[in-house]
């Protein structure tokens, strides 16, 4: 039997697109029909091990080139730039599946369903990139959401404060907008993709917040004091705001988390 740390090392240490992507729709069925082992193997590789696909050209986020959204480059650009943070975030749901062993295998399956819907937002987007005559890899992307996974290989706690609860929950305040503005161009499809992905993340950053605060119980920890100071020695710079308190809410923040985000804008 398959177990899901051997098909998470198939997908992170392997560049090709389409296997990773088979193989990651094949581990979510596994699991749904029980036929997949929870039970860890040989240990992980070195997250410096990873392989990424050769383009699309990654550069530093102050150097990629900024486009307006009304061209139509802009928004082929737009949305190569959310078609690389879904990529990404296959990635990120599946690493932390594989560097963290011996959590419950309820942790595992919630990483893998999360896994398989980042890879669902990928080919959604890839297919309507390819209506403007790109494809993904066409055009350069930013490196930097990999850096978070590599600055948090070893913590459990800073991973999930990171990742799902700063990355991913900065998409539940800037989404909305997208809409709106996509809805005002006339992109119909754009807007059902990007409803499609809010409607999802919500889910995968409240699955992150669940499990930092039963980890954070588990080691007797308080989890709001946690996060401010995983974030604090993890994350560089301020957050940026404005923030989706009601959403945010729903997705697992607390009210002192998200009034202690908004005190560090004005700091």
């Amino acid at each position: 039997m398959n177990t899901i740390f051997d098909l998470a090392e198939r997908c992170l240490f392997d560049a090709d697109i389409a296997r990773k992507l088979e193989t990651t729709h094949q581990a979510q069925q596994l699991a749904q029909a029980d036929q997949l082992s929870f039970e860890p193997a040989a240990p992980p590789r070195p997250i410096a091990d990873t392989l990424f696909p050769d383009k699309p050209l990654l550069l530093m986020p102050r150097d990629m080139p900024r486009r307006r959204l009304d061209t139509r480059e802009g928004k082929a650009a737009f949305f190569h730039a959310l078609a690389h943070i879904e990529f990404m975030a296959i990635y990120l749901a599946w690493d932390i599946i594989y560097r963290f062993r011996g959590l419950p295998e309820a942790f595992y399956r919630d990483w893998l369903k999360i896994a398989d819907e980042e890879a669902q937002h990928f080919e959604l987007l890839r297919r309507h990139l390819s209506g403007f005559a790109v494809e993904y890899g066409d055009l350069p992307a930013h490196k930097g959401l990999w850096t978070h996974a590599e600055d948090t290989a070893d913590d459990i706690l800073a991973r999930l404060a990171v990742v799902p609860r700063c990355m991913e929950a900065r998409g539940l305040d800037v989404t909305p907008a997208m809409i709106e503005k996509l809805r005002g161009l006339g992109d119909d499809a754009g807007v059902a993709i990007l409803q499609r992905i809010y409607q999802d993340e919500v889910g995968h950053v409240e699955r992150g917040s669940y499990w930092f605060n039963v980890f954070c119980r588990q080691a007797g920890l308080d989890p709001e004091q946690t996060y401010k100071e995983k974030i604090l020695a993890c994350y560089q710079g301020k957050p940026k705001g404005p923030f989706n308190r009601e959403v945010r809410i729903i997705a697992g923040f607390t009210h002192n988390e998200i009034d202690w985000l908004e005190e560090r804008l004005h700091e």
